[in-house]
C-alpha cells in the first residue's frame, strides 16, 4: 500500500488537485471556529494548506514521503506553514496534542485498524470540537468498477456506511449525516460519478 502511494505522490502532477475539497472547504467557510486542525491522511496537502490559509494551526500525517514533500512545496507556494509527519498514528507526537476538528477527508483506512484511528482521532478533539468526514460510501463500489477513475477502495470493507460513521463517534453531537451521489472533479484520480458519506458531528462535553 505504501508503495502505491509514494509511486502516485512522485509524479509532478498532484494527485487530487491543489484546490481543497467541496465538502471540506465548505464546512472551514461555514464554521466561526479556529484553533488546531487534525488531518489525517493528508496526502499532497491540499486541505492543509487552505485551512492555513483560513487561520487555522495545521497538524497533518500520513505515510507517504513524497506526499509530505508535495504537501510542503504547496504550503510554501502558498506562504503558510503546516506541521506535518510520517508514520502511524499512534506513534507520532501530534498525537498527544488536543484539537478544536479534524477532517477526514478519503481518509480509507484498512479495516483492521479503521475503528481504532477513529476513536483516536475522537479522543483528540475537544469538548464541543468538530469531526468532519468525507468518503466512498459502500454504495461507491458499482460506480467505482463501473469508472476506475472516481477513484477510492476496490473493496467493501473500505467503504463507509452511515450506520458505522454514527457507531464509531457515537459520543459526537450530529449535525450532518448524509449519503450523496457527487461529481468528483479533483485532478488526475477523482474523476466521475461517485457515492460519499458526509459527516460533520460535534463532541459532546
Amino acid at each position: 500500500m505504501n508503495e502505491m502511494w509514494e509511486k502516485r505522490y512522485a509524479d509532478s502532477e498532484y494527485a487530487y488537485g491543489t484546490a481543497p475539497n467541496a465538502f471540506f472547504k465548505q464546512i472551514i467557510d461555514k464554521q466561526a471556529v479556529q484553533g488546531k486542525l487534525l488531518l489525517p491522511a493528508e496526502g499532497e496537502g491540499r486541505n492543509a494548506a487552505y485551512a492555513a490559509q483560513k487561520g487555522w494551526d495545521v497538524y497533518a500525517f500520513d505515510i507517504s514521503i513524497e506526499g509530505k514533500k508535495k504537501a510542503e512545496k504547496l504550503a510554501e507556494k502558498e506562504n503558510v506553514q503546516i506541521h506535518y509527519e510520517i508514520g502511524d498514528f499512534f506513534d507520532l507526537a501530534l498525537a498527544q496534542e488536543k484539537f478544536d476538528a479534524a477532517a477526514l477527508i478519503y481518509a480509507h483506512f484498512p479495516p483492521d485498524i479503521l475503528l481504532s484511528y477513529h476513536q483516536k482521532v475522537a479522543d483528540l478533539i475537544k469538548p464541543n470540537g468538530l469531526v468532519l468526514l468525507e468518503g466512498f460510501s459502500q454504495a461507491h463500489l458499482s460506480l467505482r468498477q463501473a469508472n476506475s477513475n472516481v477513484g477510492g477502495p476496490n473493496r467493501l470493507d473500505m467503504l463507509f456506511s452511515e450506520q458505522q460513521i454514527q457507531a464509531d463517534f457515537a459520543n459526537f453531537e450530529i449535525i450532518q449525516l448524509t449519503e450523496e451521489e457527487v461529481y468528483l472533479t479533483e485532478g488526475i484520480y477523482h474523476q466521475g460519478r461517485g457515492m460519499v458519506i458526509r459527516f460533520v458531528g460535534r463532541k459532546l462535553a
